[in-house]
């Protein structure tokens, strides 16, 4: 049966540059967030939102995701909303994706939250990248072009690194990308 190893890491530690290192070698990786962003504009999915949120939540016929993060990063009542509609649909999704990929050994679930969504009960092995906060920090203030303020209220809305690193099987430190990267290849070769 094939195996699911969680890959995860707090915004901004580099979980997206060991997943994409992943696929590269050709294992299988089902990125959550992705998912998440294409699932949220399904029909039946945009009216929930709109129930929660309103119709001013829509730009040309899509969720806009920027005003939606506005949002529920700074409410997170609404933050736990939107994510029970969200997750449920991932989960399917995810499984669904796993069966396609049933010949291969393990495939590689790359999820931002997947202690936080209760995902990790589902994966045979855990794998945590990390990386100081005044890294994670600077990285995401430069790809997403966002305030530290805008950053620190979404690290909030993460458990603690050190809570997820007590429940993870691997912890990759992403100080330096080529250390990471072996490292990242190493862990391979112990599943």
């Amino acid at each position: 049966m094939t195996k699911i190893i969680g890959l995860t890491g707090g915004i901004g530690s580099g979980k997206s540059t060991v997943a994409k290192h992943y696929a590269s070698l050709g294992i299988p990786v089902y990125i959550a967030d992705d998912e998440a962003r294409e699932l949220m504009n399904k029909t039946k999915i945009i009216g929930k939102i709109i129930d929660i949120f309103g119709k001013e939540i829509i730009s040309d016929g899509k969720i806009n995701r920027k005003k939606l993060s506005e949002i529920v990063f700074q409410q997170p009542p609404l933050l736990e909303k939107l994510n029970s509609i969200i997750h449920p649909e991932v989960n399917l999704h995810f499984k669904n994706w796993v069966k396609k990929h049933q010949d291969f050994p393990f495939v590689i679930k790359e999820a931002a939250i997947l202690f936080e969504s209760g995902s990790y009960k589902d994966c045979d092995k855990i794998i945590m990248i990390t990386a100081p906060k005044n890294i994670r920090i600077a990285r995401v203030m430069n790809r997403d072009k966002v305030s530290q303020e805008a950053v620190l209220r979404r690290m909030k809305q993460q458990w603690p690194e050190e809570k997820k690193i007590e429940m993870s099987d691997f912890v990759i430190q992403n100080i330096n990308i080529q250390e990471t990267l072996r490292n990242s290849e190493r862990i391979l070769s112990l599943l």
